[in-house]
């Protein structure tokens, strides 16, 4: 086609094409624009469907997974509570004994619960923090009062504890309250 010819003089009317254009869905086939219309708004209100089906179905996994994550740690709290069962037992027993009775039996009883309930808690996760006699950590620790220190290299060395810490599973829930020596403002 290296016609000189502009592209009108060369057209020429090709019939199939009418018929290829109304296959791929051309104005020759176009349907009524009332049948479009309802055609469309179905789509519109299957689409709609599916989105809210799918909206609610996303809700109720959410709460599902909410409500199953409170099952599970509520389970877990009670697993916790029967291992402590035995020492609230004991310590029934031990309030139901004699006042007047011997006091190294009650103090017996004591230690007895005591030792229980210090297992149960560690066995859970409960570290005991007692720095007495270690460098200072403020991490772990909070210093409450200062006291000269009797050498240069206890300096900032924890000297007495008066409340002791605890950690659960590796995080702080509370610091040792502690004394600590220094040799800061001694002549």
């Amino acid at each position: 086609m290296n016609d000189e010819r502009p592209f009108e003089e060369n057209a020429e009317f090709d019939p199939s094409l009418i018929e290829v254009h109304s296959s791929l869905g051309g104005a020759a086939a176009a349907e009524p624009a009332d049948s479009a219309i309802r055609r469309l708004q179905d789509q519109l209100a299957e689409a709609n469907d599916r989105y809210v089906r799918l909206a609610a179905d996303h809700d109720n996994f959410r709460k599902r997974a909410a409500r199953e994550r409170l099952e599970l740690g509520d389970k877990a709290q009670a697993a916790f509570v029967i291992r402590l069962l035995d020492v609230l037992d004991d310590l029934d027993r031990l309030s139901a004994t004699d006042p007047d009775g011997p006091v190294t039996a009650v103090r017996q009883a004591v230690d007895m619960v005591d030792r229980k309930l210090r297992k149960e808690l560690e066995t859970a996760g409960l570290e005991r923090l007692d720095p007495a006699g270690q460098r200072f950590d403020p991490a772990v620790a909070e210093a409450v009062s200062v006291v000269p220190a009797p050498a240069p290299e206890q300096d900032h060395y924890v000297s007495a504890t008066f409340q002791v810490g605890y950690r659960f599973k590796g995080s702080l829930v509370r610091p040792a309250r502690v004394q600590v020596y220094s040799v800061e403002g001694q002549a």
